[in-house]
């Protein structure tokens, strides 16, 4: 490493604050670029580092909880995020909640007060060269997310996030939901329509029996349209205010154009027949697998506004998902993200140069704990390239590990932001029934492989 070195990173949220302090505490001279001061957004409300603009809580700290195993794993690698959110905690149960000004400053004095890092306010509105590292997050300035789009292609930025929930394979009940092609065809139509391809969702070329699909009666599916009209949903934030795009219109809204509209777009039965009836159906809503193992499955076509609780009584009532567990909640709303499986590498650097790094939202993660983690691992590789060694991502039974896989293996075509849950790991040999106990397992092999990696890697 030259001393006369200095990396640029741009972007002072929580990503782009840990790997600046990373970098700077391996002995880097880091330049923190920060537009806030010079130019605002819709959703901060000061110029602080780290502010946090949602919620005030990292999630739960609990081993049996994915949230807080990634946690563990974070502070196994040493996170200053962690050890500032501790230090700010307030009371909420094994939640890691924090006094968000208390957390913000004290972030923002560390980075500041650093002998190392330079903190400049300005909007930086192309990549700089390299090595830097981009942590600009869902707000990225159109300047910059134009640069980024130039370099890595048309398809590598989404600008508009319709999420639908994602629920365990083990919850659904497979004596209801059948296995068939989309509409019981071998390749798919492109034909579009109001939600008809499950809008952000399907794909040409699904194969015969890739879909789960949950029949309903007309009285079922009368009694979801009601419950899904009635449901209690978000008020969107100006900051993730958007027009809604056709093909990717929330369940809600499709279902308020009329009581047939669902059954003629993305619940339509064509070509269907329940097995156990031998009969078409009258609406059925379908299940596609979000990773290769088969662990999650996206409820097709239902991106929703709806609240967490509305969404957990509102899609129960679908038959076969009555015990659904949910990895992923749906939600509309405004976020620039990269194509990270279609365009970045396994350590989420540009293919054509591995010095320029991103990390956080940007990178298809979700949650702050999640965009924390990138920040780390951008910082650790960022430092081994300019010390002459190989990038390294942790093991994928890791937490962290198989977030990252996701980023790598995720299919481009489908792909959507992610955040840290069981599903992503590889299952156990032998799983027991219990579900407390088989989340132990989990923990206890997820750190044994962390702690391997790191004093293979001399990070310990």
């Amino acid at each position: 490493m030259s001393d006369a070195t200095v990396i640029q990173v741009v972007g002072g949220g929580l990503a782009g604050r840990e790997a600046a302090f990373q970098l700077a505490e391996r002995g880097h001279r880091v330049v923190l670029h920060e537009m806030r001061g010079v130019r605002g957004t819709p959703a901060h409300q000061t110029d602080r580092l780290a502010e946090l603009v949602c919620s005030n809580t990292f999630k739960s700290t609990e081993l049996t909880n994915a949230h807080g195993l990634l946690k563990a794993e974070m502070r196994m690698l040493g996170s200053l995020v962690l050890a500032s959110a501790d230090a700010a905690r307030v009371a909420a149960g094994s939640a890691l909640a924090v006094d968000r000004d208390l957390f913000s400053a004290a972030v923002h004095a560390r980075v500041v007060n650093h002998p190392r890092i330079t903190v400049t306010r300005e909007e930086v509105t192309a990549i700089p060269a390299a090595p830097c590292l981009i942590a600009t997050g869902p707000l990225t300035s159109d300047a910059l997310a134009e640069s980024v789009r130039a370099r890595l292609g048309l398809q590598s930025l989404a600008f508009y996030d319709a999420i639908a929930p994602i629920v365990s394979v083990e919850s659904i009940d497979q004596t209801v939901a059948f296995r068939a092609a989309r509409w019981d065809k071998e390749t798919m139509p492109g034909a579009g329509g109001a939600g008809a391809e499950a809008g952000c969702g399907a794909g040409e070329g699904e194969a015969v029996g890739a879909y789960l699909n949950c029949p309903m009666d007309k009285a079922q599916y009368e009694g979801f349209l009601d419950a899904l009209s009635a449901g209690d949903q978000f008020t969107a934030h100006e900051f993730d205010a958007a027009p809604y795009f056709e093909g990717c219109m929330p369940v809600e809204e499709i279902a308020r154009r009329g009581r047939e509209s669902l059954r003629f777009g993305p619940m339509k039965p064509i070509g269907l027949r329940d097995p156990r009836t031998g009969k078409r159906p009258w609406a059925v809503v379908q299940l596609r697998r979000e990773d290769r193992a088969g662990r999650m499955w996206n409820i097709v076509g239902c991106q929703t506004r709806l609240r967490i609780a509305e969404q957990q009584r509102v899609f129960r009532m679908i038959p076969g998902l009555e015990g659904a567990e949910f990895l992923r909640f749906g939600s509309i709303h405004r976020n620039t993200y990269l194509n990270a499986p279609a365009a970045l590498t396994p350590h989420l650097s540009l293919r054509d140069d591995p010095m320029v790094l991103f990390a956080g939202q940007l990178t298809g993660v979700e949650g702050y704990t999640e965009s924390t983690a990138t920040g780390i691992m951008a910082a650790i590789n960022l430092a081994r390239l300019l010390d002459g060694q190989a990038p390294v991502v942790p093991p994928p039974v890791t937490m962290l590990g198989a977030l990252y896989r996701h980023l790598r293996e995720a299919d481009p075509a489908h792909f959507q932001p992610m955040n840290a849950n069981f599903g992503l790991l590889d299952e156990l040999p032998d799983p027991p029934r219990d579900k407390h106990r088989k989340r132990e397992l989990y923990a206890e092999r997820s750190l044994a492989a962390m702690r391997a990696w790191m004093a293979e890697h001399s990070l310990a």
